[in-house]
């Protein structure tokens, strides 16, 4: 009796830490990544402004081969919404917000597993010479507490560099 007496309160120590822990750990969160790609600025925008492109590239999608998805509105112009469902993934949904060709920018709001709360989230393709660009693919939000914990072990960028990678892998053939 005295063991599990102990067990339990060893169990509930780690619990109460383990809320300490999230409770003073930053919600605010910002992952991103940039890589060169040897392709002209308006090939690579031309393909990356499209979201139905992005389940080619995403480092999400190679996760989940099964991921569901979903389509409406115009793909490239503000307004066209990618849904996606998945068992190991999450859910969510991610909208154009704008569309600046001439910058070689598409902003967009992304909610992740059915939160009301938007992430924003951009790709920018800049140029470096008439044959190369750069791509930057950044996103920033909020992790609600105690979620907020997995910081701690997992790095969204590594994801954002894989993903632009398989992109480089893919325009460069």
């Amino acid at each position: 009796m005295r063991t599990l007496k102990y067990l339990l309160f060893t169990i509930l120590g780690i619990i109460v830490l383990v809320l300490i822990a999230a409770a003073v750990l930053p919600n605010d969160f910002e992952a991103g990544s940039k890589i060169v790609i040897n392709k002209p600025k308006k090939e690579v925008f031309d393909y990356v402004k499209l979201l139905r492109n992005q389940g080619n590239y995403d480092n999400w999608s190679r996760q989940d081969p099964q991921i569901q998805r979903e389509y409406t509105g115009t793909d490239g112009q503000p307004g066209f919404t990618y849904t996606w469902k998945s068992d190991k993934v999450g859910d969510g949904k991610q909208v154009i917000t704008e569309v600046d060709s001439s910058a070689g920018r598409i902003d967009m709001y992304i909610f992740f597993n059915g939160s009301e709360d938007a992430s924003p989230s951009f790709m920018e393709v800049l140029p470096l010479s008439d044959s190369s660009s750069q791509v930057i693919w950044k996103v920033e939000g909020k992790m609600p507490y105690p979620f907020n914990l997995m910081s701690l072990f997992y790095d969204m960028n590594a994801d954002f560099d894989a993903g632009l990678a398989h992109l480089k892998d893919i325009l460069e053939k």
